[in-house]
């Protein structure tokens, strides 16, 4: 049976790629890096430190698993595009690379993120934009990539590296674009944005694990874009919310500026995705916030 190593395992991503990797047929080892999980019969728990060297190197050791699916990151909202911290996961990952190698896996996937790209091309693919990341996360990810990269093909192991672009869902952090949106329709209060004039590419969460499960599953080497491939201005999105609850009348585009060097366009090719993985989005941008909305609405009513 294929064993897989999920890093990150708690996150937002991670929690969601757990039960669709069971369903896959791997035998489910999960990493927790702040408190332990109870174990079930669909996933093994470890409690490790991974920025720890000899903690990771002795979870490895004793998991032995034959893929990795790798989310692990300093992840704080509002830090993690300058926190030194992503200093710190470059050299956890390579860590993680080389006891992963060491132990005879196999395949090693890792998130990425849009941020490695020059965001002044708007449209992104992953064979002809260049990457010039405008922050130290952009950068640290990007090395990471390169790095992983140089390491698979010296030692003939299979890599892949998904560049994730715009995501939401159920239990997102509450000061992003669409939990911030329904949180205040839901308590009757303006929903205060920028112009909304801003394409973006916005996928849920359970196809943005999905995507990664089945790019593990594949063949496929090198960088892949996870994106829906449907963009929209951020005020379709914004109105998109509005309207399944009821409350256009409380949104209020143009209230607050945009973001300094916030692109017009941030969109991603998706062809590799498609054509080469063989994946596709279950969830509409409708159906996938008609989802968010009503697990948020659900959640307030307790």
């Amino acid at each position: 049976m294929k064993k897989v190593l999920v890093t990150g395992a708690t996150g937002f991503i991670g929690r969601h790629s757990l039960p669709l990797l069971h369903q896959a047929g791997y035998e489910v080892h999960a990493v927790s890096g702040s408190r332990p999980v109870q174990a079930s019969d669909e996933v093994a728990w470890h409690c490790s430190d991974l920025l720890d060297s000899v903690a990771l190197a002795s979870l490895v050791h004793e998991v032995k698993p034959s893929h990795v699916l790798h989310f692990a990151w300093y992840a704080i909202p509002g830090k993690f595009w300058t926190a030194s911290e992503n200093l710190d996961w470059v050299k956890a990952t390579v860590g993680l690379m080389q006891a992963f190698h060491a132990e005879g896996g196999e395949r090693f996937v890792a998130a990425g993120s849009c941020a490695e790209y020059d965001w002044s091309f708007g449209h992104c693919s992953e064979l002809t934009t260049p990457c010039r990341p405008a922050t130290l996360y952009g950068a640290a990810k990007y090395s990471t990539q390169l790095l992983l990269e140089a390491w698979a093909k010296q030692t003939g192991m299979s890599s892949a590296w998904g560049r994730v672009f715009f995501l939401y869902g159920p239990d997102e952090y509450p000061a992003r674009l669409v939990p911030s949106v329904i949180n205040a329709l839901l308590q009757e209060e303006p929903a205060r944005c920028t112009h909304g004039e801003q394409v973006r590419d916005f996928m849920h969460v359970e196809d943005v694990a999905a995507a990664f499960v089945a790019l593990l599953g594949s063949e496929v080497k090198g960088v892949v874009n996870i994106a829906s491939g449907t963009p929209v201005p951020l005020k379709q999105l914004v109105y998109a919310i509005a309207d399944q609850m009821n409350r256009r009348d409380l949104v209020q585009l143009g209230a607050i500026p945009a973001g300094a060097g916030d692109p017009a366009e941030l969109t991603a090719n998706v062809c590799r995705l498609r054509e080469e993985v063989g994946f596709r989005p279950r969830y509409s941008l409708h159906d996938g916030l008609a989802l968010t909305v009503a697990s948020m609405q659900a959640a307030k009513a307790l």
